[in-house]
Order: C-alpha cells, then sequence, then structure tokens
C-alpha cells in the first residue's frame, strides 16, 4: 500500500469515528505531532481525536488532494464538522517502518464572504 492510500485511510477512519482502529492500524508506536491545542503524544492527540468525533457525530471529511514524497506524505481535505463549521485542513505525516510518526497540520476555516472568486478548494 502506498504511503498516500495509509494517509488517507487513517484520515477517513478518524473522521467516521474510528480513532482507536485507525491508530492501531497506522499510527507508530513512538508517534508525535505538532498539534498547538494538544501534548505532542500519541495518547494526547488519540483522546482528543476521539473526543471530537463523538462531539461531532455527524462531520464528513472530504480528502481532495494527496501528494506522496519518500517517506512525507501531504494531504488536503475539506472537513465540515457541521453544516456551519467547514475547513480546510492539510495534513502532513512523516513516515517510519510504513506507519505514520510524525504529524503536522494547517487548518483554515472556510469564510462567509471571500472575496476571492476561485474559493479555498
Amino acid at each position: 500500500m502506498r504511503k498516500k492510500d495509509i494517509a488517507t485511510s487513517f484520515l477517513q477512519m478518524v473522521w467516521s469515528g474510528a480513532v482507536s482502529e485507525a491508530y492501531e492500524k497506522y499510527i507508530h508506536p513512538d508517534f508525535i505531532h505538532h498539534n498547538a491545542y494538544f501534548k505532542g503524544d500519541r495518547q494526547t492527540l488519540l483522546r482528543g481525536m476521539d473526543e471530537s468525533a463523538r462531539q461531532f457525530p455527524d462531520n464528513q471529511c472530504q480528502v481532495l488532494r494527496a501528494l506522496e514524497d519518500d517517506d512525507l506524505v501531504a494531504v488536503h481535505s475539506k472537513v465540515a464538522l457541521d453544516p456551519e463549521n467547514v475547513f480546510s485542513v492539510i495534513h502532513i505525516f512523516r513516515f517510519e517502518d510504513e506507519k505514520i510518526i510524525e504529524e503536522w497540520e494547517s487548518a483554515q476555516e472556510v469564510p462567509k464572504d471571500s472575496p476571492n472568486e476561485n474559493g479555498i478548494f
């Protein structure tokens, strides 16, 4: 399986609420991350993602693009927590031994009145 397929499968599982299963299948035991709202360890982000899945059970994640370069994968997604809260999200994953060992993310809320005729997607 290509790394970008692993990354997109991981995100789709997480957003569908299968957080623990996604971590078990795709996340390296020594995983670290750079999400500014959580401690940088594996277990803390797992709990945060699980809480988000419970808080927004009807969320939707549409993967728009996935780029792979050696041990790095970037995934651009459209994430709707609910109809009023839609975001453009970019995840960057670093792999080791076919598992995700490090993750960065950047999110931008879709503006209600953007002057850009091209949109953010």
